[in-house]
């Protein structure tokens, strides 16, 4: 498959809140393009461990082809929008989305080069959710989706960001690691947007589960099955994932894993909007201005 070009976007905006007034719009949605130098990251980059790397790859694996469906479903009713600021949340959400899509997608090649075979899971990965199931689900039930889709994500990356900002963070390999916390860092920043066209397509809360419903099933299901196929082709020692599972359940005392279940139960609630979490912009500015994201 051959890399896209990332999408563009003419507009940057802020994640936009429901009770804020509206003034002049304001650049903060920015998509940023980092270079990443993929070759220098070596097979087992997650902590050394090969189920963590397998589970990891395997979410990656799901990235470019996940985030241009969020951007397709997202920009399918932008004539229906009326609120110019959610009009310019959508083109710097577009941005930021599309070059997650690109960068991601460039570390397929650095996978083939480490001697995994991964074209057989994305061509089966793509046919089923984007060939199949896209293409018959509704259009309202794919924004629905992605709106949840965009809450998972954001609790991921509130996740590695409070990891980090406790110097806490497992990744260490500093190519994967500078990847993953500038893709949390604006997962945070564009969270709102997905869900506020939603809210501003239709707000039906029945509509909400459902698009919940359909996220969970599928990316949490493509997950697993991609990181499988991924350590399939490692054939480790059955005492090795075990001692690996064992150490990582240890661990857990002191690193944390997203707490999705939780994340859930809040996204179930009928008052729920992704901006009533504040804490995670904290994490996220003070990442952005420690790692010089802005400079």
């Amino acid at each position: 498959m051959a890399a896209a070009a990332p999408l563009s976007t003419d507009s940057l905006v802020t994640a936009r809140s429901p009770l804020r007034a509206h003034g002049p719009l304001t650049p903060a949605i920015r998509p940023r393009s980092p270079r990443f130098d993929f070759d220098a990251v070596p097979r087992h980059w997650f902590a050394g461990s090969t189920v963590g790397t397998a589970f990891a790859n395997g979410l990656n694996l799901l990235f470019p082809a996940g985030e241009r469906f969020f951007v397709r479903s997202v920009r399918h009713y932008l004539d229906r929008i009326r609120d110019p600021q959610l009009r310019e949340d959508v083109k710097g959400f577009s941005g930021q989305e599309g070059l997650h899509a690109y960068a991601h997608e460039r570390q397929f090649e650095a996978l083939e080069k480490q001697g995994y075979t991964i074209r057989p899971f994305l061509r089966f990965y793509e046919a089923f959710a984007y060939g199949f199931v896209e293409k018959v689900a509704p259009a309202e039930l794919c924004l629905a989706a992605t709106a949840a889709c965009e809450h998972f994500t954001a609790t991921m990356a509130t996740n590695a960001l409070a990891r980090e900002a406790e110097g806490a963070l497992l990744l260490k390999e500093p190519t994967m690691r500078a990847l993953l916390l500038w893709h949390a860092v604006e997962e945070i920043e564009h969270r709102s947007v997905a869900f506020d066209v939603l809210n501003e397509v239709n707000p039906s809360y029945a509509l909400r589960v459902g698009g919940l419903a359909v996220a969970t099933s599928m990316l949490f299901g493509l997950w697993m099955l991609g990181a499988g196929t991924l350590l399939a082709q490692e054939r480790p020692s059955l005492g090795r994932v075990r001692r690996e599972l064992r150490a990582r359940r240890e661990r857990r005392t002191k690193y944390t894993a997203p707490d999705f279940g939780a994340a859930m139960r809040a996204y179930l609630k009928r008052d729920f909007h992704p901006s009533h979490d504040a804490a995670c912009d904290e994490l996220a500015r003070a990442y952005v201005a420690e790692a010089g994201l802005d400079s």
